[in-house]
């Protein structure tokens, strides 16, 4: 048998960037940026039992939420990982109220959720890193919210970690969806799954089903749908919730289903945000051929942002599953 190499996320991005002539490598300095960065939380999360690192920090975050002492980490690691990076010019991270311009001469601008599913950090559940990159709108001087206020199509880049039994990154510069398994006998992140293609169809359902009272009529209608005996569609589907966006994504991503934090009586707009979750998370679905929309059937990528922590309803998942679920309503329309 011969040997297969291994290509490190190094390697494949500087490969990436020979297909684009004019690319200046910022965008790519950008990324490993992050990888590095990742890398270090990634270090903390493996010891996190060890370390006087676990519980809350006794603060709450601009959401009202508890902070987790893993968060404020987490988040401290990005930011002076970007800040000194050359080409971001500022950040916006669902920790800080506002966003924190970096560097007058940087021509992108980070929009990140540093840990995504804190709720699980002290029962060893899998967490994750959330990040969108955006083209500077302004061209010099600090960045303006104009910057950051950016529809979830324009993106250039998005991705997350997921730090579970491997630590993987996934990524799409808005081309093909690709992942890289940390090797930590080398410390790299290597290929693992090249040109990621979401499957059409799906037998996974994702959501809180305590929260069935509070969902929308048509909500609780799919979800029986799903739960219904009918081996021609090859129901029932299976539930799996975890509860961490990133490992609830990761797994439909792979293997096919429906992902869904919908509207509720008590959060009429949703609970996840447009910026820091539902853009880049939409941006790596559509790329891997799959859908992403809000309650009212639009594209969460043609959403128009109007404040930095702004949250939506969100429905994500394999094609023909969302294709059947939006015929439990009027309101999930066609969103092309």
């Amino acid at each position: 048998m011969g040997s297969r190499k291994v290509v490190t996320l190094n390697e494949f991005i500087i490969q990436s960037q020979k297909g684009f002539p004019f690319a200046t490598g910022e965008l790519s300095g950008l990324l490993l940026d992050i990888c590095l960065a990742a890398k270090i939380v990634n270090r903390e999360v493996n010891k996190a039992g060890l370390v006087d690192i676990l519980g809350l920090t006794g603060d709450a975050n601009v959401h009202g939420e508890d902070v987790k002492k893993l968060d404020v980490f987490a988040h401290e690691v990005f930011i002076d990982a970007l800040s000194k990076s050359g080409a971001c010019g500022g950040i916006a991270s669902e920790e800080s109220e506002g966003f924190i311009s970096v560097n007058d001469a940087g021509k992108y601008v980070v929009c990140i959720d540093p840990l995504d599913g804190s709720s699980n950090i002290d029962v060893n559940v899998s967490i994750g890193t959330i990040f969108s990159i955006l083209r500077r709108k302004t061209e010099n001087g600090p960045c303006e919210m104009k910057d950051f206020l950016q529809k979830g199509c324009e993106q250039v880049a998005a991705g997350y970690v997921i730090y579970g039994s491997s630590t993987m990154l996934v990524y799409t510069t808005g081309v093909r969806v690709n992942g890289f398994t940390l090797d930590p006998s080398i410390g790299e992140f290597c290929l693992s799954h090249r040109d990621i293609k979401m499957p059409k169809q799906g037998k996974i359902y994702s959501i809180n089903e305590c929260y069935r009272s509070k969902f929308p009529s048509w909500v609780n209608d799919f979800v029986d749908y799903c739960k219904e005996d009918d081996p021609s569609t090859g129901r029932p589907f299976s539930s799996r919730y975890i509860g961490s966006m990133v490992a609830d994504f990761h797994r439909n991503l792979i293997k096919g289903g429906v992902f869904m934090y919908p509207d509720m009586t008590t959060h009429p707009n949703g609970k996840l945000r447009v910026l820091y979750e539902c853009n880049p998370m939409s941006f790596i679905i559509e790329i891997a051929g799959g859908q992403s929309l809000n309650h009212e059937g639009k594209r969460i990528l043609d959403i128009q942002p109007k404040k930095l922590h702004q949250r939506t309803p969100v429905f994500m998942g394999s094609l023909e599953l969302m294709d059947t679920m939006k015929t439990f309503t009027s309101q999930m329309v066609d969103a092309k």
